[in-house]
């Protein structure tokens, strides 16, 4: 499964990614395989800390974002849900504007937990932030 510039497949038609995190930070997903998740953001005035450079967070809610849509893509999404479970980030490099590449990889696909492995780097390929996520697969309550 590859999708390109296909911002509605990750849960349903009827969610509004403009009214979430995802659409707040201006998230993009640009590829998404069992294997590998592409999404980039800008950084700019929703992105940014007060002294003007890419914010922590908004890193790791792009590291989060990637690493829960690949295990979603990898679970029986009538019955289970993703939802992060441990997060952590290492900032390498400060940024100030333009535009922020995360490429998330797996490093355990298990049946109730998923790692994922999530390096960010800006338009020159330079390392921004690198971050290993945990998500965990639950039951969909309906």
């Amino acid at each position: 499964m590859n999708h390109t510039q296909d911002n509605h497949f990750m849960l349903s038609e009827d969610v509004d990614y403009d009214q979430t995190m995802f659409g707040a930070l201006g998230m993009r997903i640009t590829e998404c395989t069992g294997d590998r998740v592409v999404a980039t953001m800008p950084v700019g005035p929703a992105t940014r800390q007060y002294f003007g450079a890419l914010h922590g967070g908004a890193s790791v809610a792009l590291a989060e974002t990637v690493a829960s849509v690949g295990t979603y893509q990898l679970i029986d999404k009538e019955n289970q849900l993703a939802v992060g479970m441990e997060i952590n980030a290492n900032h390498i490099r400060s940024k100030r504007d333009g535009i922020v590449t995360a490429v998330a990889t797996p490093l355990h696909k298990g049946r109730t937990t998923m790692v994922w492995d999530i390096k960010i780097s800006d338009e020159d390929d330079r390392l921004i932030c690198v971050s290993r996520c945990t998500v965990g697969i639950i039951p969909r309550v309906r």
